[in-house]
């Protein structure tokens, strides 16, 4: 399988990389990060005017019609340069609303204005008490006169305070349904915070809140699980790109740490390392490059058995190089001034987030074949 990016692919890459490098190094998104709104809006105009917002929206409602993997090569980016920016949740609520319809005149509207920049969209995956669990769901959802009210709440949604949308799940008589709920609506409450890594989050509590149902109730189960792979595999390519990041950082820092008059670099045992944590990063490439080959699978199974593969790998990578850059940083590693930490930070969180490696390696297990094919 070639997984060489497109000529085009890699134009969007370069040109995406010299805005990051030129107006989003570390000390400007450190002071993006310390703002009240955690975000900025001259950098996702910048987005929206490099077509990052239309690239997954179908062509109908103004978009590029993104593939995964053009999709793949800007999250590899924005991993890299540890952009804070909503763009992760927006795209993952556009694939939402793709999957229940983009010809539905409601998702169409929504997408053109997701296109155009003007909205952004979060999905609500995470309950309380539910941890990795997408189907443990205690927000209900009934059906009035004029549509659903929703009851329940959802934590640790990213960027839900930046969202003027949200894509949430609910039990509607007994079966999962998915349901676009507007930020502004009647009954919502709303607490916003910072995570570890320096991105925002939310806890959102519906009491009886109105809703918009996605697609067909009797689907919805199956959708949210394709939803959640497909946002599982973009945090993926994330990784890559923070970890492509991170190792670039400790080679360059083990160039200038000197110990006993030369530096640290010149050390095998050190070289030895770093070669491992570059093969850790190349190994977590190449399944997350299958993930994004293999997410638009007709077999629902060989679609799991990839995202699952890629995430329990690129987990595994995540925790051993950042282990291994904060060691060989010293004590610098573990301080706020440097990005490795940062850096080590987001790989942290990105490995917990949708299921972690012991999560991914049984589910990767349970599929159909596995016990065949391990005896």
């Amino acid at each position: 399988m070639d997984f060489n990016f497109t000529e085009e692919q890699q134009q969007l890459a370069d040109a995406l990389r010299r805005y990051l490098d030129k107006n989003y190094g570390f000390e400007a998104r450190q002071s993006i990060v310390k703002t009240p709104e955690g975000v900025s809006a001259d950098h996702w105009n910048a987005f929206v005017e490099l077509g990052l917002t239309a690239l997954p929206v179908p062509q109908a409602q103004g978009g590029f019609d993104g593939t995964p993997f053009d999709m793949l090569v800007v999250m590899q980016e924005l991993g890299r340069a540890l952009v804070i920016e909503p763009y992760w949740a927006t795209v993952v609520g556009v694939e939402a609303l793709k999957l229940a319809g983009a010809d539905n005149a409601e998702n169409a509207q929504l997408l053109e204005r997701v296109a155009s920049g003007e909205v952004k969209l979060a999905p609500a995956f995470h309950e309380p008490e539910a941890r990795y669990d997408l189907f443990s769901l205690a927000t209900t959802a009934k059906e009035t006169g004029n549509g659903f009210a929703l009851s329940g709440a959802k934590s640790v949604v990213q960027h839900g305070a930046q969202a003027d949308f949200w894509i949430v799940p609910a039990r509607l008589a007994g079966e999962v349904a998915l349901f676009v709920v507007a930020r502004d609506a009647k009954g919502v409450t709303l607490s916003d915070y910072r995570t570890i890594d320096g991105q925002r989050a939310a806890t959102i509590r519906f009491d009886a809140v109105q809703g918009r149902r996605l697609g067909d109730a009797k689907t919805g189960a199956a959708t949210w699980e394709r939803i959640a792979d497909y946002a599982t595999f973009l945090l993926c390519a994330e990784a890559v790109g923070a970890i492509d990041a991170l190792n670039h950082a400790t080679v360059e820092y083990t160039k200038t740490r000197q110990q006993f008059g030369v530096p640290i670099a010149r050390f095998q045992a050190l070289q030895h390392r770093m070669a491992e944590m570059l093969i850790h990063g190349e190994q977590a490439r190449s399944l997350t490059y299958l993930a994004a080959a293999r997410y638009s699978s007709e077999s629902p199974d060989e679609r799991r058995r990839a995202i699952s593969a890629a995430k329990a790998r690129v987990g595994q990578a995540a925790r051993y190089v950042g282990q291994q850059a904060v060691q060989l940083h010293g004590g610098m590693g573990v301080t706020n001034e440097v990005a490795a930490a940062h850096l080590f930070k987001r790989l942290a969180i990105i490995e917990t987030t949708l299921g972690d490696v012991d999560y991914h390696l049984e589910r990767f297990a349970s599929l159909p074949g596995f016990a065949q094919a391990a005896a």
